[in-house]
């Protein structure tokens, strides 16, 4: 493939391989988990012909509030953080999204979010009106497309019942639930949770200062809920009270 640099942004030109597969689909991690896995291989041509392959590294928004909602973006690696600014200047992170999602889906006539990554992120851009053609010869793709907007509907409920209901432990423990699960959708969770994004992002998502999640995590690694081998990762050493707490049938810390 040959890549265009503008700073920290590079963009692909498609290029086929021998199979006649797309090679940014043949080497796709998340193709048999995002929308792509609809279509076979003989017409995945067709999808990739529509989308631009690109890798912003971390701090770089690849998607902005205000403006025209002209894409939807398929994330194939690397974690990013969508977040709104409210009028006093502070911000809110309404979510994290990571390699197999799909952004924009639920935006009107423009985007109400800002999308930033976290680490290094490729995505996959495809055109909303270009798209949308496509989507009368593959109904199997249209319906993938339904089941990503109604769980991003899905997550906004849940943030909702975060911070309107739960105490700080709560959201805290929750929150490593939910990325866990995401991690591990279809299995048993593992236990660890990978966290590239900050402490500071952590408390915008959960509607906390950052000095009361910092002062939960050092409870609960006190307590031996969890540990913390690093800045980037937590593991869960005793699930079923976490959980219990999680649902607000146990008393945090």
């Amino acid at each position: 493939m040959t890549a265009i640099s503008y700073g920290a942004v590079l963009r692909f030109r498609p290029a086929f391989g021998d199979s006649g597969i797309p090679e940014t689909c043949a080497h796709c991690d998340t193709r048999q988990t995002s929308v792509c896995s609809t279509i076979g291989d003989a017409d995945l041509h067709r999808l990739a012909s529509l989308a631009t392959a690109t890798t912003v590294e971390p701090g770089a928004s690849f998607i902005a509030e205000g403006e025209p909602a002209e894409s939807f973006f398929n994330i194939t690696r690397g974690t990013a953080k969508l977040y709104k600014l409210l009028s006093d200047g502070r911000r809110q992170i309404t979510g994290f999204c990571r390699a197999g999602d799909f952004v924009g889906l639920a935006a009107e006539t423009d985007y109400r979010f800002t999308a930033e990554a976290i680490e290094p992120v490729r995505y996959c851009r495809f055109s909303r009106r270009k798209l949308q053609a496509l989507l009368e010869d593959f109904p199997a793709l249209e319906r993938r497309l339904l089941d990503f907007a109604s769980h991003e509907l899905v997550m906004a409920h849940d943030q909702i019942l975060l911070l309107g209901r739960k105490t700080a432990c709560e959201r805290v423990v929750s929150f490593f639930l939910l990325h866990e699960e995401r991690a591990a959708p279809c299995g048993p969770g593992t236990g660890i949770v990978r966290l590239p994004m900050t402490r500071t992002d952590i408390a915008d998502y959960l509607g906390l200062t950052i000095e009361t999640v910092s002062r939960t995590l050092s409870r609960l690694k006190r307590s031996g809920l969890i540990a913390a081998p690093s800045l980037s990762e937590v593991r869960l050493l005793d699930r079923a009270r976490i959980e219990a707490i999680a649902a607000g049938d146990a008393p945090g810390m």
